[in-house]
């Protein structure tokens, strides 16, 4: 049986030094794949979008600057711990939102209390759903090439 966490918080999108506005942003976690958090932002006039990204990078982002390759996160004062800055890049595009760490660390305890940390190994199902995942992809590369 698939369960999940929910919870929407309010993120500030930095599109310039002189322009920001609020948007709300769904935070979700799922058994189903018990190593990532998916963010979806709500744009004004737009569809929304969803990334998703390792729950750890999150824990870890809320304490310290981290991340590799399209996703970054840091808190913007690591004495205060009172916000972060979340990066996410594709390409040359990048997106950059500042949020409360509260909020996030909320969400974060109750991910931990469906599966705790460092256990998402223990899930029976986990390694078959990565399987068929992967010969999915596999599946749809070969077809494509």
């Amino acid at each position: 049986m698939r369960e999940s966490v929910q919870a929407e918080v309010m993120m500030n999108f930095l599109v310039s030094e002189e322009l920001s506005f609020r948007i709300p942003v769904e935070l979700r976690y799922e058994t189903g794949d018990p190593y990532a958090v998916r963010l979806t932002f709500h744009l004004p006039g737009d569809a929304p979008v969803t990334w998703a990204f390792g729950r750890e990078l999150l824990v870890d982002g809320v304490l310290r600057a981290c991340g590799d390759g399209d996703v970054h996160i840091a808190p913007t004062d690591p004495e205060l711990l009172e916000e972060a800055l979340i990066r996410l890049q594709v390409g040359a595009d990048q997106a950059l939102f500042r949020v409360g760490i509260l909020p996030l660390l909320a969400f974060l305890d109750r991910t931990d209390k469906l599966v705790p940390l460092g256990q998402e190994r223990a899930l029976a199902d986990f390694e078959t759903h990565l399987d068929e995942a992967l010969d999915r992809i596999l599946a749809e590369e070969q077809s494509a090439g």
